[in-house]
């Protein structure tokens, strides 16, 4: 009888350590930290569905928004923009928003992913110190949204509550030698655009949507310097590329490259050869393209007077000189090409 009930215990073991093999964790663990913005989370590389868990938290932090200058963000892990997440079409993802004791305000999430009330904001309103939980099933592939959706919903999403969720095909995106995770948000302040110091939210400028402050990543200068964007010539680069706005849409640009491949606002079927791509507030987009020379690329929004409000960011590609295709020719006026 003993040995009886030791048999179904180990059973009963065996078949809950094969249920949780089966389960893909997606909560904070060192890989997922080092996939944080600018960089993408690697492929899932799996033929079938599966259940997939994803633990968020909601933070409110100081950070650097200019040099000198900081701000009180509202954040998912504590990033602008929260991270990456990458699932399977058909996976069924297990999600857990817990809002920091810290916090002074009330969060919640809307994956533009998800098919369901307020995209599970309506599930998953959390007071400090709360955890709520939902579960989804990703049914359609592409490249979307998430934010917090708390009222004032443009107040939480401004001070940096946004990020992008890719539902891969079946199959996965095709392979690339680097991917990057780059989003756009506008920030309203007090003060005037470069006062040093902290600043603090400006409701009136976001009504009238007048932002000091357009970034990528949420800083200026988040993408350039050190933090560079680095590739090398021959790589075919990957940007998922959203906008978390509120309000702005964005004329996403390049200069010096042409995107060979563009998933229009994140469409299934792509387009080529394309110079500027329209972004909407709350929307994203999917490029591809191919480094034929060394040098700085710059990323802009080709509204170009938001470049004098800090959106700009720096990719930066080593390699070979390639003369066939560029190459200065100084005191050579009148040449054609």
């Amino acid at each position: 009888m003993m040995l009886g009930r030791v048999a179904v215990l180990g059973f009963i073991l065996v078949v809950a350590a094969l249920a949780l093999a089966g389960c893909s964790r997606v909560e904070p663990t060192e890989r997922q930290t080092q996939a944080s913005p600018p960089f993408a989370p690697p492929r899932t590389e799996r033929s079938s569905p599966t259940t997939v868990r994803v633990s968020l938290t909601t933070t409110e932090k100081t950070l650097r928004l200019a040099e000198g200058v900081e701000y009180q963000f509202w954040t998912f892990n504590g990033t602008v923009p929260g991270p990456m997440l990458r699932i399977r079409q058909g996976d069924t993802v297990d999600l857990s928003l817990t809002n920091s004791p810290d916090s002074r305000a009330a969060h919640n999430i809307d994956l533009h992913a998800v098919n369901g009330p307020g995209g599970g904001a309506a599930v998953t309103t959390v007071i400090p110190g709360q955890t709520k939980s939902f579960s989804w099933r990703a049914l359609n592939p592409g490249l979307y949204v998430y934010h917090c959706a708390v009222a004032p919903v443009a107040q939480h999403i401004t001070n940096g509550m946004y990020g992008l969720v890719l539902v891969e095909p079946p199959g996965g995106l095709p392979p690339v030698d680097k991917e990057f995770y780059v989003m756009q948000g506008e920030l309203y302040v007090q003060g005037k655009r470069g006062e040093k110091g902290l600043q603090s939210f400006s409701f009136d400028k976001l009504l009238t949507e007048q932002p000091d402050y357009v970034v990528f990543n949420g800083a200026v200068g988040a993408l350039t310097g050190e933090n560079a964007l680095k590739a090398r010539v021959g790589e075919r680069v990957r940007i998922f590329f959203g906008v978390g706005g509120p309000n702005l849409v964005s004329s996403f640009h390049v200069i010096g490259e042409i995107f060979d491949v563009v998933y229009q606002e994140a469409a299934s079927r792509a387009v080529t050869n394309v110079q500027t791509t329209l972004v909407p507030a709350g929307g994203a987009t999917i490029v591809e393209f191919t480094l034929d020379v060394p040098g700085n690329y710059l990323l802009v929004d080709h509204s170009l007077s938001r470049l004098e409000k800090g959106a700009l960011g720096i990719l930066q590609v080593e390699g070979p000189e390639q003369p066939d295709i560029f190459r200065p020719t100084s005191g050579q006026v009148g040449t054609s090409h």
